[in-house]
């Protein structure tokens, strides 16, 4: 199942729900998933689990120890494993390996992302359409989530090209696309190191928190891209937990023409025959023995 396909059946569950309050309570989301939270100290790095009763009923536990916002994403994580029937695979690496998770845990999280935020909702309540840091902090206090959270709900929804990228311990962990950018083919591999040029190369490498936006070249992040064009880039790094988020993005009439093949590869303008210079190209320096 991809991000597409699990935004499209999160927008069926929420269709039909009075979703006017879920910024405060998240109890249309339990009642319609046959669930009930209990809250309770849980291990470090264990944010809950579901239990299933024999009459059907879902126990979902989150850890009490954990933040508010952490704690609501936690319950439309463990509603979405309810409703789409994918089993719980929290155990086989740590949370901060978003690479390594199994596709499962991906899909859910994106499911709840479309529970915390709907679509409806984001798009009243977006001030504007230009990701400025402080655009973000409103929309993540607007729905009670983090300032990550936001951020690539955010680049998800953007009309414009817009890209959230999550790092972690100098490595990129995870890039949320727009539209734009993923009908482009716009691709920043996972588990590549920051890349040099860019800010968050920069605000990591100061080693303090602090938040900071600049121009960039586009090809300084995406992989075999057009040279020449620039973008925005906002980054903030967390230097407690070596975490870093950026924001990219820029004007459509910056976005290269892309032709792709019918198997999605992209497809590069033929260069043609080398010009002519008069001098023959053989025998060359190196003859045969």
């Amino acid at each position: 199942m991809d991000e597409a396909e699990a935004q499209q059946l999160a927008r069926s569950f929420i269709a039909g729900l009075d979703i006017s309050n879920v910024r405060d309570d998240l109890s249309v989301y339990l009642k319609a998933a046959n669930a009930k939270v209990i809250e309770e100290e849980l291990g470090e790095g264990e944010s809950g689990t579901t239990m299933t009763l024999p009459n059907g009923k879902h126990i979902i536990t989150v850890n009490s120890l954990e933040p508010l916002v952490r704690r609501r994403f936690t319950i439309c994580h463990e509603v979405a494993h309810i409703k789409l029937g994918l089993g719980s695979s929290h155990e086989e690496v740590p949370a901060w390996g978003f690479a390594k998770r199994h596709p499962n845990e991906v899909t859910c999280d994106t499911f709840a992302a479309e529970l915390l935020m709907p679509y409806t909702l984001w798009r009243q309540l977006l001030p504007t359409s230009e990701p400025l840091p402080q655009v973000i902090e409103h929309m993540a206090a607007e729905f009670r989530v983090s300032f990550p959270a936001a951020a690539s709900r955010f680049a998800t929804l953007s009309d414009v090209p817009c890209a959230y990228v999550t790092m972690e311990r100098g490595m990129v962990r995870y890039a949320a696309r727009s539209t734009a950018l993923r009908k482009a083919r716009a691709w920043i591999p996972p588990k590549s190191p920051i890349p040099p040029g860019s800010v968050a190369h920069r605000l990591r490498a100061a080693g303090v928190s602090q938040t900071d936006t600049d121009e960039v070249a586009q090809d300084v992040w995406f992989e075999n891209w057009d040279q020449g064009l620039d973008m925005v880039e906002l980054a903030r790094h967390y230097a407690k937990t070596d975490t870093t988020v950026a924001l990219l993005w820029f004007d459509e009439e910056d976005l290269p023409e892309v032709e792709t093949t019918r198997f999605g590869t992209r497809v590069f303008e033929d260069q043609g025959l080398a010009e002519l210079t008069g001098e023959l190209p053989w025998p060359g320096k190196k003859s045969r023995r």
